[in-house]
C-alpha cells in the first residue's frame, strides 16, 4: 500500500543525486525505531512542539459530516498502483474530503527517521517549502499530500493551496495538518511520518501506515503562516472544524 510523492524521472533524480548527504551521515543503525502503536491505544506522548485537538470538535462529529458525497472530482483515485479506482474526491461547505488508507510520505529535508537508508524512495523535497526556503520536515510536521492536477481533479480549483490546513481523522483521533505535498495524478491516500505518529500509525516509511479506515478534511482558501507551525495549524484548523461543523 505505499507510493511515493514525487516521481518524476531524471530531474527528480538528479536533484537527489546532488542532495544526498554520505552514508556515514545516515546511519540509522544504532537508532532504535519507534514502537508501532496498538491499534486503538493512546497516542504517544506529545513532544516539544506536538499538540493535541481539545474541546468539541471530536473525531466521531466530524465524521458524522462527512458521511454523504458530493462530488466534486471528474473521476476516481485508487490508493496504489494496482488497485481498483474507486475513490472519489467529495465536497461539503468550506471543505473537500476523501476518504481512503494513509501511506507514509518521509520526502524532503533528511533526518534520523527519513532518508535514502530508511525510505528507498525518499526523495529530498517537497511540493511546497518553509518560510525559510527549505522543504518540509516530514518526521517534525504533520502534512497531507495531494494528487497533482489532472483531469481527475485540480486541487487548485476547490481552493486548496500548499500550507491550507487538514483535519485527518483516524479512529478516535484527528490531527491538524497543512497541505504539505503532491502526489502521483491517480493516488491519493498519503500524510507525513510526524502525521501518522500523531495518529498512532506506525511511522515507518517502509512498513507503516494502514490499509484504509482514514478521512482527510482540506479547509478551502485556509493558510497557515509560516507553514511549518505546527501551533498556527492547530488553531487555524481548530476554528476551522469548528466552523464546519456549524455550517453542515
Amino acid at each position: 500500500m505505499h507510493h511515493r510523492s514525487h516521481l518524476y524521472a531524471a530531474v527528480g533524480a538528479v536533484l537527489l543525486a546532488a542532495s544526498a548527504l554520505p552514508a556515514t551521515a545516515l546511519d540509522t543503525t544504532h537508532l532504535p525505531p519507534p514502537p508501532a502503536p496498538r491499534a486503538g491505544a493512546p497516542g504517544p506522548p506529545a513532544a516539544a512542539g506536538s499538540f493535541r485537538l481539545e474541546g468539541p470538535v471530536t473525531a466521531a462529529a466530524l465524521r458524522a459530516k462527512v458521511r454523504g458525497c458530493a462530488r466534486v472530482s471528474k473521476g476516481l483515485y485508487r490508493t496504489d498502483q494496482g488497485k481498483s479506482a474507486d475513490i472519489p474526491v467529495c465536497g461539503k461547505k468550506g471543505a473537500v474530503f476523501w476518504k481512503a488508507d494513509l501511506d507514509i510520505d518521509c520526502d524532503g529535508q533528511v533526518t534520523a527517521r527519513c532518508n535514502k537508508k530508511t525510505d528507498r524512495w525518499f526523495q529530498g523535497d517537497t511540493a511546497f517549502h518553509q518560510s525559510d526556503g527549505k522543504p518540509l520536515n516530514a518526521e517534525r510536521l504533520p502534512f497531507v499530500v495531494v494528487p497533482g492536477p489532472s483531469r481527475i481533479w485540480d486541487y487548485t480549483t476547490s481552493g486548496i493551496r500548499g500550507g491550507g490546513v487538514a483535519a485527518v481523522i483516524y479512529q478516535d483521533r484527528v490531527e491538524y495538518a497543512v497541505v504539505g505535498d503532491t502526489g502521483p495524478v491517480g493516488l491519493v491516500g498519503e500524510a507525513s511520518y510526524a502525521a501518522a505518529r500523531s495518529l498512532g500509525i506506525d511511522p515507518h516509511p517502509a512498513r507503516g501506515g494502514v490499509p484504509s479506515g482514514v478521512t482527510y478534511i482540506l479547509f478551502k482558501n485556509s493558510k497557515v503562516k509560516p507553514i511549518e507551525s505546527r501551533t498556527s495549524a492547530v488553531r487555524l484548523g481548530s476554528e476551522l472544524a469548528r466552523k464546519f461543523l456549524r455550517e453542515n
